[in-house]
């Protein structure tokens, strides 16, 4: 185990530990030899370039994307992507999935036994501005049982994806919400050694982008570099 965290990128102590044995399934994927760095070509750090092109009018919008209107409460999720400096990321692919408001994802392997929401799949994705802005309008996913320990359920949460200029730059991350009374017991939270890193994956209650009478609101900034980088890996 002391190998593998040798291996880990800087600032290892803000991002998630390749083996974590209270989160089942890091036993199997961990390396447990020395990170081999695999070369890549221009064509995979260079392109495709996402444009807006690419992005459908309903795509930051999850409750606009059926006939009818999805169950559950409605949000509003928004932030700035930023770089190790604080200077905006503009232009970077985001995409974010979800389960519904009964903590079920529209997917074949999930097999919980709660309700599927005719109007909710689950997807979004978008653009990020000139100032590295996103906005999200989704509505609030619920808890789930995921059977990795006894009476195990994941905290609600929204996964989020961000894109370099190439399908080879990739990070992943979740963002939880304040107050969750689950986050103590979530393997996948608590694997981040340090503290102030973990809070960094937990949203702030946004009053000034509330939309009265329809939706509260929530802010998440992520930070891809640095000391203060937002953990990646979920």
């Amino acid at each position: 185990m002391s190998d593998v965290k040798g291996y880990r990128r800087p600032f290892w102590d803000t991002q998630p530990d390749y083996l974590y044995p209270h989160y089942r399934s890091t036993v199997k994927r961990s390396p447990s030899r020395p990170l081999v760095v695999l070369p890549q070509t221009l064509s995979e750090v260079t392109g495709p370039l996402f444009g807006y092109d690419d992005i459908g009018g309903k795509d930051d919008d999850l409750t606009r994307q059926h006939e009818g209107a999805p169950l559950g409460e409605r949000i509003v999720v928004s932030g700035r992507v930023l770089d190790e400096n604080g200077r905006p990321v503009p232009g970077a692919l985001i995409e974010m999935w979800q389960a519904n408001a009964a903590g079920r994802y529209r997917h074949v392997s999930d097999q919980h036994d709660a309700p599927l929401d005719p109007n909710f799949s689950g997807c979004g994705r978008l653009l990020t501005d000139d100032a590295g802005r996103y906005r999200f309008m989704t509505i609030k996913p619920g808890s789930y049982p995921w059977r990795n320990h006894s009476n195990a359920w994941r905290p609600a949460h929204l996964h989020f994806a961000l894109f370099g200029l190439g399908l080879a730059q990739r990070l992943v991350t979740q963002m939880y919400f304040p107050g969750d009374p689950l986050l103590p017991y979530d393997p996948m939270y608590n694997c981040i050694p340090d503290d102030k890193a973990r809070q960094r994956l937990i949203s702030v209650f946004d009053w000034e982008n509330t939309i009265p009478e329809f939706a509260l609101a929530y802010r998440f900034d992520i930070v891809l570099r640095g000391r203060d980088s937002t953990p990646m890996g979920g």
